[in-house]
């Protein structure tokens, strides 16, 4: 059965207040890149905490991007943070995958949204009320602070995949279909990371004498 991870520390805690006013936004990370999960996540803020310099992830660099997190974590009324794995985006495709574990953060959550907000312009199947917003991440507060939770945990999740799978250079282009790593996946094949249904990847293993890398 394709792994279902969700990480939400209280999400087994309930509250019955009525939550009509709560608006949660919602974004992912990691649909374009050939290796690993594709990550999402859903925050509600605290109105009462503001939060200072929230944008689109890809406008803030790493370390800003690390201190955002942890900010967001301590100040949100509840965020939860999941993904879909690599198994699940080849056999259902990158976009259903993609809606998938953006469903999964928003049903994740401790308190339940009167509304959500998604960045782009799709929207996954939910119980309430949604809007997609194209360019959100850089619009509405909410689903920056989501881009950020969902980028800083997939940049993350690649550094472990580097440990395992070093000869790729996960940690430095993140899975992205960049020049080096489109030459070690020509001299090392594919690894278990690797997402099967994505061009270079599929062009790499129907190569003739093609090696898996590790099996790890």
């Amino acid at each position: 059965m394709p792994s279902r991870k969700c990480w939400a520390p209280d999400s087994q805690l309930s509250f019955s207040f009525p939550s009509c006013g709560l608006v949660a936004g919602v974004d992912e990370a990691g649909r374009g890149p050939l290796a690993g999960p594709v990550v999402a996540a859903a925050v509600i803020l605290d109105d009462q905490q503001p939060i200072e310099g929230l944008r689109d992830s890809k406008r803030l660099t790493a370390r800003r991007r690390e201190a955002l997190f942890d900010e967001i974590r301590a100040k949100a009324l509840c965020s939860c943070i999941a993904e879909a794995s690599v198994e699940e985006i080849d056999s259902l495709n990158i976009l259903q995958a993609s809606l998938l574990a953006m469903r999964r953060a928003v049903e994740g959550l401790r308190l339940v949204p009167g509304k959500v907000l998604v960045d782009g312009n799709r929207i996954p199947v939910l119980r309430m009320p949604a809007e997609a917003i194209v360019k959100g991440d850089d619009k509405v507060p909410a689903i920056s602070a989501a881009s950020i939770l969902a980028k800083v945990t997939r940049d993350r999740l690649c550094t472990d995949l580097d440990r395992r799978w070093p000869v790729y250079g996960f940690a430095v282009h993140k899975g992205y279909p960049t020049s080096a790593h489109l030459e070690a996946l020509r001299r090392h094949g594919a690894c278990n990371a690797h997402r099967r249904s994505f061009g270079p990847v599929r062009t790499v293993l129907q190569a003739p004498a093609v090696r898996v890398g590790g099996a790890a």
